[in-house]
């Protein structure tokens, strides 16, 4: 049987690159050469990709020797313009067939839909393999995304790190190719310490089982997963859970080709530090997995992930613990030396920081937020007194040396030193709750007066940068505004309270002084707020369409839109809210083309059919009870005494000719129409809801 595909095999090997980048170099190649196969019609089946500290390899199965033959068309003058009055060829025509090498009697009649064209149909046979790869590759090296390069070699080629060898199989035979002066070959290298040598690899599909002889695992998931599990059981033996973090697991995944994990120790007298600054010692600085208790107490212990299989071990704990514990004692020290220095005493030091440069300095900012904070508790029914000390005292640790060294642990270092100093407890939590929601699907504070606090700064954040024109723009967002409004969304949804953005804006910028923000900023932010929600309800499955018919009632109270949203999101699916979404689209184009604003309330006394009567009686009936579920935030009952419209609006439509000929006639059916509008526009704009579309 004729072969009519092979595997492919290119591996670029290198001096060691950095852990971040190189599963998305590897990827990044694997598309590139992917596009070039598809570029030239090749086909192929499954693709893989390896990375190492070592290198980036990319292998695809069954690429097509060749092409299939295409058929590629040429077209020329319209028929119209290609032959003049007697018949006789234009030069227009035969200028064409010159061009394509072919006798005009040869071109033909091509329909287009511009019209007929004269053309020219040929077949091309499919590209070759072997012919085109050399270009695909390199390529696709040329593509590699790198941010910052080195050069090396007289020639002065560029990369992250300078290229050693570069293997280029197809089935079994060498592709020729020069990559930054390196020629392609079929020899690869193993392990730097274990396996030196070089290693022949005779077939791209024996290229795993080659480098893994060579103390090699190239694939990055595999390598992912074996230390992920060698963590796992090293702590499970110790009775004790392993914090992996994935990004700590990927960075250490890309430091090592061959993982070993080994458990170390420390002396437990570190553990009176905060155990933020440990961990961040542990897994910033080292690279170290930390254990806790199942209480989820920090233990003295760690694991390291070797990149060797030692014959001496201990040697190799040993030498790890060495390492961490001048870092642990650093922070020690910053901890002890801080802890004499009361935290309220730090706040003279904010002066020198600058928040932002038409807004002053942090010390500017935390005698704003602390006025803030003390407004939002007291309307959040919370102790203002707390919320105000704890905003006074939030951003004291930011000049202390133990927050200096490890950043991370800003707000864990000033409760610490807030409890050091003997303030309130409650006061001590806010501090370092003030920050959370550190990120998405991050924990919330605890108590209303943390949230008041947590609060304020957001919103400070907030108003002032949009307020001096630092509208965050594309993926430029230095002061993290998309996170600050996500992050002011769920800690008034999760606070329930009746409070609204318009007036939390407006509060905070007052607090700014005269002339320094734009005369919107309130307003802009509030917008700004309001639309985040679409990408949190889109995390959740809920439609745009529901958010923005809720948003069109005008109301800005996260907590409310909330329920809102919802209640409209479980009731728009069902038939009766596909039809009453058709309905009021009907009746708010009725309305909008009519030029008058109508009150709702109609005549009875005008009714000419029965199903005029029907509508406004159902309409009368619901109202009281209706009002009654709102009033109570209870929309899901609202929205059901609302689902028993759909019968008589249909009624309505089918029976009844709105625009009667009669003016009054007709201004009371819209009046009786703008009272069915407005029955729904009280919850949500029904109109803009698919039903309606």
């Amino acid at each position: 049987m004729t072969q009519t595909t092979a595997d492919l095999l290119l591996e670029l090997g290198t001096e060691e690159l950095p852990a971040g980048p190189l599963l998305s170099m590897a990827e990044a190649l694997e598309n590139s050469i992917l596009e070039g196969l598809a570029h030239h019609g090749l086909q192929c089946a499954k693709s893989q990709v390896f990375a190492t500290p070592r290198r980036l390899a990319v292998r695809i199965s069954a690429v097509s020797l060749e092409a299939p033959e295409k058929t590629v068309e040429a077209l020329g003058p319209p028929v119209t313009a290609a032959q003049d009055k007697q018949g006789d060829w234009t030069p227009a025509a035969l200028g064409f067939a010159k061009k394509q090498g072919v006798e005009v009697a040869e071109l033909a009649v091509i329909s287009t839909p511009k019209g007929d064209r004269l053309g020219l149909r040929r077949t091309e046979s499919g590209a070759l393999a072997t012919a085109v790869l050399p270009e695909i590759l390199t390529d696709a090296v040329a593509n590699i995304p790198v941010t910052k390069r080195m050069r090396w070699g007289r020639e002065r080629h560029e990369f992250l790190r300078p290229l050693q060898w570069v293997v280029a199989l197809f089935d079994t035979q060498v592709i020729d190719l020069t990559v930054m002066g390196i020629q392609s070959g079929r020899d690869t290298r193993g392990h730097r310490f274990h396996h030196p040598e070089a290693i022949t690899i005779a077939a791209p599909m024996e290229y795993e089982e080659a480098l893994r002889a060579g103390y090699v695992l190239a694939d990055f998931n595999q390598r992912r997963d074996l230390i992920k599990s060698q963590v796992e059981a090293i702590a499970q033996g110790l009775n004790a859970n392993a914090v992996i973090d994935d990004a700590l697991l990927n960075e250490v995944t890309g430091l090592v080709e061959w993982p070993v994990a080994l458990q170390g120790s420390f002396d437990p007298a570190f553990l009176e530090v905060p155990a933020g600054a440990v961990i961040s010692s542990m897994k910033e600085h080292q690279k170290y997995f930390h254990l806790v208790s199942d209480e989820g107490n920090l233990l003295p212990l760690f694991i390291t992930v070797s990149n060797i299989e030692s014959s001496d071990p201990a040697s190799v704990i040993s030498g790890n613990e060495r390492v961490i514990r001048p870092r642990l004692s650093d922070a020690a020290f910053f901890f002890e030396t801080d802890k004499a220095t009361p935290l309220a005493d730090r706040s003279t030091r904010l002066e020198g920081i600058v928040f932002q440069q038409k807004l002053g300095s942090v010390a500017d900012k935390t005698r704003r937020i602390t006025a803030l904070s003390g407004w939002i508790a007291s309307v959040l029914g919370a102790d203002d007194d707390v919320a105000q000390r704890a905003a006074s005292l939030a951003k004291c640790d930011l000049v202390s040396d133990l927050v200096l060294e490890f950043p991370d642990l800003q707000g864990i270092a000033g409760a610490h030193y807030a409890r050091n100093d003997g303030e309130l407890e409650s006061v001590a939590t806010a501090v370092e709750e003030h920050y959370w929601p550190r990120f998405s699907g991050d924990q919330l504070p605890h108590s209303p007066e943390a949230s008041a606090v947590a609060l304020a700064d957001r919103l400070d954040t907030l108003v002032g940068i949009f307020g001096i024109g630092q509208v965050p723009t594309g993926s430029k967002d230095p002061f993290a505004l998309r996170r600050c409004a996500l992050a002011v969304i769920r800690l008034l949804v999760n606070l329930d309270t009746p409070l609204t953005l318009s007036d939390l804006t407006a509060r905070a910028a007052q607090e700014y002084p005269e002339d320094t923000l734009a005369a919107d900023a309130s307003s802009i932010v509030t917008a700004y707020i309001l639309e985040r929600f679409r990408s949190w309800y889109e995390d959740q499955g809920i439609a745009v369409e529901v958010l923005r018919a809720v948003l069109a009632t005008g109301i800005t109270g996260p907590a409310e839109v909330n329920r809102r949203v919802s209640a409209l999101n479980a009731f728009a699916g069902t038939d009766a809210a596909v039809a009453l979404a058709a309905a009021n689209k009907r009746v708010a184009n009725i309305l909008s083309k009519s030029g008058q604003v109508r009150s709702g309330k109609p005549n009875p006394a005008l009714f000419q059919d029965p199903a005029e009567n029907k509508l406004y009686e159902s309409l009368e009936g619901l109202k009281s009870v209706v009002s009654n579920d709102i009033s109570k935030g209870n929309y899901a009952a609202a929205l059901s005494q609302l689902s028993s419209l759909q019968t008589p609006v249909n009624t309505f439509f089918e029976d009844v000719m709105v625009n009667a000929d009669d003016p009054a006639v007709r201004d009371n059916r819209h009046e009786l129409l703008a009272a069915l509008r407005n029955a729904f526009t009280d919850i949500a704009d029904f109109a803009l809801l698919s039903g309606g579309k």
